[in-house]
Parts: structure tokens; sequence; C-alpha cells
């Protein structure tokens, strides 16, 4: 009996079966080897912000109650922050113009501006369109600085029955040339754009009304960066929300010009349901959406998925860009949130 014949004699049938499970596993894992070095601690996370370093951390809001915060000091390792607003603590302004609002915010953003952070946020009731954005503003994301707190500055965007977009899922982009851009929309008649008032944050005084930047049947989410002579729009199709039912998939266009029109690598408008494919479901990482830019977004950026490993729930992951040489993004070096981490202690409504 040879060496190898040997090995399969001692070892009973269920015991191979076993070890044939192990070797396909670690076979299949290792054509995702990308996604092996796996993001801890606090890595539940639905609707990311553009991810902002300051004073050594990485710090990203998110959907949930009083607008939900995480921060890291590597992009791997994170920690729960306190929210933005206190429970019970609603503006004034919310519960005027969105009757029902139960103090559960969604999908914020964030940005840097002339040394003070402007979080931009979304209130609504799933479904409709009564909604509004509106600004919180802070002078450090440092919680235990004793300067830090979030004031608030009221509404920014708003919508209702008679317009033709949903006034939510904010994204905010400051131009080289010093002026400051909002992309926003939900269904209805897709995603628009807006200029603000790069010194406040607000809605330019006399501004036009919004732009038509993209249209499709479901499309969410937008995130607009720069890169090169580009801007580039990131938008989501499919359906969000569902767990492992979710359909949510990150496509791009882009334009010289911030008020496009955004085209994909075909020449397809984003105004036509366009749109190049940067990531997709794959294995335990379903319906990915939201692309989050950490920094100024040319290297890297954070997006959300329904862990298919961890009963679809959502969760934080990062990727790096790789640039083609005519200019297109593609997703590299994608980490997952660790399946086992940050198990649930409650269920957040959307």
């Amino acid at each position: 009996m040879s060496h190898h014949q040997q090995f399969w004699h001692r070892f009973p049938l269920l015991a191979r079966l076993a070890m044939l499970v192990c070797v396909l596993t670690s076979a299949c894992r290792a054509v995702n080897a990308d996604e092996d070095l796996q993001l801890q601690g606090a890595v539940r996370a639905h609707d990311p912000s553009s991810v902002v370093e300051h004073a050594g951390r990485h710090y990203l809001f998110f959907t949930g109650p009083g607008i939900s915060a995480k921060s890291s000091a590597d992009l791997t390792e994170w920690q729960a922050e306190s929210a933005v607003f206190d429970q019970g603590a609603t503006p004034e302004w919310i519960s005027d113009y969105v009757p029902g609002f139960r103090g559960h915010y969604w999908a914020p953003d964030l940005i840097e501006l002339d040394g003070k952070y402007l979080l931009y946020y979304s209130v609504s009731r799933f479904g409709r369109q009564t909604s509004a954005i509106g600004l919180a503003v802070n002078e450090t994301l440092d919680p235990k600085a004793p300067n830090y707190a979030w004031r608030d500055a009221g509404m920014v965007v708003k919508s209702s029955a008679d317009d033709p977009y949903n006034a939510i899922d904010p994204t905010v982009l400051l131009d080289d040339d010093g002026r400051l851009w909002m992309a926003f929309g939900s269904y209805w008649d897709g995603i628009f754009l807006v200029e603000l008032d790069a010194e406040t944050g607000g809605r330019l005084e006399g501004g036009s009304q919004p732009v038509q930047l993209a249209h499709a049947k479901s499309i969410e989410a937008a995130t607009l960066i720069r890169h090169g002579q580009y801007y580039y729009l990131f938008i989501n199709h499919g359906t969000c929300c569902r767990g492992v039912q979710s359909t949510y998939k990150i496509l791009v266009g882009r334009s010289k010009d911030i008020a496009g029109p955004y085209v994909d690598h075909q020449g397809r408008r984003l105004l036509d349901g366009g749109g190049t494919l940067v990531l997709d479901s794959n294995a335990r990482r379903i319906g990915p959406g939201h692309v989050a830019p950490v920094g100024d977004g040319q290297e890297q950026f954070a997006f959300h998925f329904y862990d298919g490993e961890d009963r679809g729930r959502s969760k934080i992951g990062i990727a790096s860009w790789q640039w083609s040489d005519n200019g297109w993004p593609s997703a590299t070096n994608v980490r997952l949130a660790d399946p086992t981490a940050d198990p649930p202690r409650r269920r957040w409504p959307r």
C-alpha cells in the first residue's frame, strides 16, 4: 500500500468528506483572497457617508437613530461613536415638515469646509416623497474635544408630491474652483444636482432649479467625485433593504461638466438608464451600495453590503480604486466586515 493509499485508508468516509469540504472552501477563499482581510469591531452600517480623517481617526456616519457614527484609526478596526442628535432631540423644522418622523435619519454625507465639518442628512418616511435634506455643523469630529457640539443649520433641499425628485441621499462635492455642489435623489425622476453656498453650506441664494443627472426605474444613492478631467457620478440600481434578497449594484458614468451629460464606457447616458458596472453581488457580498469616498476619494471608498453569511445584515466594506488608462474606475482589494463581528442589538427600521 502506497503512502497515499495508507493516508486515505486511515480515514473513514465522513472524515474524507469533511476534509474535501475544507479543501474546497480554502480554494474558494483563495479566489477571493482580497476579501480575507476582514474589518472588525463595530462593522454594522447602512448608507455610509464619506469617510473623513480628523485627529488621527477616520469618521463615518450612516443611517440610524439620531444619525449613527463610527470611527477607526486604520480603516480596519471600527468602534461606535455617539449619535449626532440625542434621542428625542429632533430639530423642530423636521417635525413640522415630515409629520410622523421618528428620529431615524437616512443616508448622511460629510465634508470638511473651511475648518468646519458639515453633515448633510435625509429625513423622510419609506416610500414617501415629502422629504428633506438637512445640515448639521461641528467644529470637530472628536467627541472628547471641548468644542465638540453639533449645531443644526436647518433645511437645505426639500421635496413634495409636486416635485420630480425625492430629496434624500445627498452627496456633496467641493470643486477645484471653490464651488460647492450637491447631488441627491431616489426613484421618481432620479438623481438631481443643485449648487450650494460655499460659505454656509446651505442652499445658494437665488440659485437655479435642480438639474437632472441620471434616471432609471430604480435609482438612488448617488456619489460625486472628481478625478483628472472628469466628474464621476456613482449610482445604485436595484433594491436595497431586503437582506439577502437585495439587488443593489453600483454603476458609474462620467462627464467633463458637473451638470452632465454623464455617460458610461459605451457612451450610454445615465439619463437613459446607462452605467458601467463597478461592484455587484458576489458570494457573501450581497447588494453592495452607496459609494463613500475615503478622503478625497481618489484611492479608496467604503460601501455597505448585506452579509450572506450573517442573515443578510448590512455591514461596511472598504475597497480601492483601480483607474484604467482611459480613466474608468474598477474596485480592487475589496475587504468585507467579519461575518461574526458586531452582533445585532436591535433591528433598525429603514
